[in-house]
């Protein structure tokens, strides 16, 4: 046989010593690709899951923390007409206005009432701690949406807190 001859049959890899290829259909390698890339694609979509539901989780506490910051500039500037006309209280550095944690309060249940957010929240604190200034806590429950069957086996959600200070003056 010539050179001419060798290039047009198959070239064989080496064999074991039962002449088997190590790499012929019948190898221990087979399939082990298809196996590493579903391996691969479950990481992969795992991994977009769980960065979507962080991503989910962060938009609902700046809604939450969005929500107190508005809920408290709108009580700073809740003062009752009785305590404003009558000049009940005592203000705070010779202020002429003082807010009281009532007034606070009310404010930002009304606030809540007149303007639901996306999300349920509580009103964890409204008060108005030298009677110039309010200051809202509200807690909110995260539900990520693809995370959702995990977060409910483990008390059904996220937990999410914000707090904002607004002075009136």
């Amino acid at each position: 046989m010539s050179p001419a001859d060798h290039a047009d049959t198959p070239r064989r890899g080496p064999t074991d010593a039962s002449g088997i290829s190590p790499n012929g259909p019948g190898s221990v390698e087979s399939g082990r690709i298809m196996l590493l890339t579903s391996a691969f694609v479950a990481f992969a979509l795992m991994l977009v899951a769980v960065v979507a539901s962080a991503s989910a989780v962060h938009l609902d506490r700046k809604t939450v923390y969005d929500v107190a910051d508005l809920a408290a500039a709108d009580a700073a500037s809740a003062m009752s007409p009785d305590a404003f006309y009558a000049g009940s209280g005592v203000p705070a550095d010779g202020a002429s206005l003082t807010l009281s944690d009532a007034d606070v309060r009310a404010a930002v249940e009304q606030y809540l009432d007149e303007h639901p957010p996306g999300i349920p929240v509580a009103v964890t604190e409204a008060s108005s701690p030298d009677g110039r200034s309010a200051r809202v806590t509200l807690t909110a429950v995260s539900r990520p949406p693809l995370l959702r069957w995990f977060t409910d086996g483990f008390g059904g959600g996220i937990p999410v807190a914000a707090s904002s200070t607004a002075r009136a003056w």
